[in-house]
């Protein structure tokens, strides 16, 4: 008999869907899959079949395709089946073909999902599995997440097999003559897995009869630590992470103070894609002179006196903008500025506005990101000063000064430094007849 009630018992206690959810279930053909898709039907969900033609096997690829056609056909379900080219792909992306696989079939499960209507996507991964991508991992190296391996849920992929071993299921899919196909591939050792599967967890066994059953237990424990653990440290991004509008902040005392210190910056910065060697290099240079950079795929890291700030990248390098008589608003980073020619003589106290003498204006003007060199004679003042030396005045963050926009005039002086200071070239006087007011908007 199938083990209709242990299926039952370990969704439930694992709440991986209810019995209203629709269910999209990855079946390859292999004796793992075949039984999950048994056991969905035996329990009556709304389910349908999904099958990946890798074009890796050639004949016996095309075996299995029509083996699962065939058994979602008679178990009356719906059937969805693509192919890939996966050694394209591969070779495309630089990763291996097993990643390559892996990451081409997650994606278009996922596309059928959403098409389609289903809530999640049940894969027939086992204990066994798990125990092999523990072992994986720590080989190659991991985290606290590389820890307890494949999860029963996460996100809207679900593992219903994992009350199983592999022993278990040989039997069950024996006993109950259970028609599936086998993959030759499964008997190479030229993929880690196999290595690990052939090679190594028999040695492991030996020692501990039990290992499927010990690896469970102890996949269980980690991922109650990794709960713990994200729990602290969402509590301390909260104490610690100030969030501004030109990034986010951490104090470098509080650095300082983190207790394991490597393991909770790491935490803190991951979800900004920081890897484990740059929170050593940033750890290393806590000490270093303000300005020096720390880079992600996707963000920078900047010691900035007191403060580790973190920003996207980027945003930095702003390309010319020109600014017509005619224009009215025109972007610049994540910034807009505004301009309206006024025959009003006004002014006001305003930091994000210029009230400028439009008679001393030569378009199109430029607006762009600070340059060495730049010089410019503060309103109020009648000697130039380096806008550099205007910014260490003004205790201007580093990763401010190369996102300030300067407002340059066709003569190539410097109108406006957006949202600090005027040039007081360009005031208003007695004399002046018309008036361009610049207008920094902060989005």
């Amino acid at each position: 008999m199938l083990p209709v009630k242990q299926f039952q018992d370990f969704i439930e206690q694992q709440q991986l869907f209810v019995r209203a959810n629709k269910i999209l279930l990855a079946v390859s053909g292999g004796k793992d899959s075949v039984l999950m898709l048994h056991l969905f039907k035996a329990i009556g969900v709304d389910i349908g079949v999904a099958h990946c033609n890798f074009n890796l096997r050639a004949d016996e690829a095309q075996r299995d395709e029509s083996f699962v056609a065939l058994l979602a056909k008679n178990l009356g379900l719906p059937f969805y089946v693509t192919h890939f080219d996966t050694k394209k792909y591969a070779a495309e992306n630089k990763i291996s073909t097993q990643m390559a696989a892996r990451d081409l079939r997650y994606n278009w499960f996922e596309e059928i999902r959403r098409k389609e209507g289903y809530d999640y996507i049940a894969l027939a991964q086992h204990q066994n599995d798990a125990v092999e991508t523990v072992l994986i991992n720590l080989t190659r190296g991991t985290g606290i997440s590389g820890l307890h391996g494949i999860l029963p849920k996460r996100d809207l992929l679900i593992r219903p097999l994992l009350f199983l071993n592999r022993q278990q299921i040989d039997e069950i899919v024996r006993t109950n003559n259970i028609d599936f196909v086998e993959d030759s591939s499964n008997a190479s050792t030229n993929y880690t897995r196999n290595k690990i599967r052939l090679q190594v967890v028999p040695h492991l066994q030996e020692i501990n009869p039990n290992l499927e059953k010990t690896f469970a237990e102890n996949i269980s424990r980690f991922a109650e630590l990794e709960t713990f653990l994200n729990i602290q440290v969402q509590k301390l991004a909260n104490r610690i992470l100030n969030k501004r509008s030109d990034g986010i902040y951490i104090p470098l005392e509080e650095v300082s103070k983190l207790n394991p210190q490597k393991l909770l910056l790491y935490e803190l910065l991951k979800t900004f894609n920081f890897g484990e060697n740059v929170v050593e290099e940033i750890l290393d240079s806590l000490r270093a002179l303000s300005g020096t950079h720390f880079f992600s795929a996707t963000h920078q890291a900047i010691i900035n006196r007191r403060d580790l700030v973190i920003v996207e990248k980027n945003t930095s390098v702003t390309s010319n903008q020109f600014i017509h008589p005619t224009t009215e608003n025109i972007a610049f980073a994540n910034d807009e500025i505004s301009l309206t020619l006024t025959d009003e003589v006004k002014f006001e106290i305003n930091s994000n506005k210029a009230f400028v003498n439009a008679d001393k204006l030569i378009f199109p003007l430029v607006l762009r990101n600070w340059q060495n060199g730049d010089k410019f004679i503060p309103l109020g003042m009648r000697n130039p000063k380096k806008v550099s030396d205007y910014f260490i005045d003004e205790k201007v963050p580093l990763h401010l000064k190369s996102v300030t926009p300067i407002l340059v005039n066709g003569n190539g002086e410097i109108v406006w430094i957006a949202g600090m200071r005027q040039d007081n070239r360009y005031k208003l006087t007695t004399a002046t007849k018309k008036v361009a007011i610049f207008e920094l908007k902060i989005k």
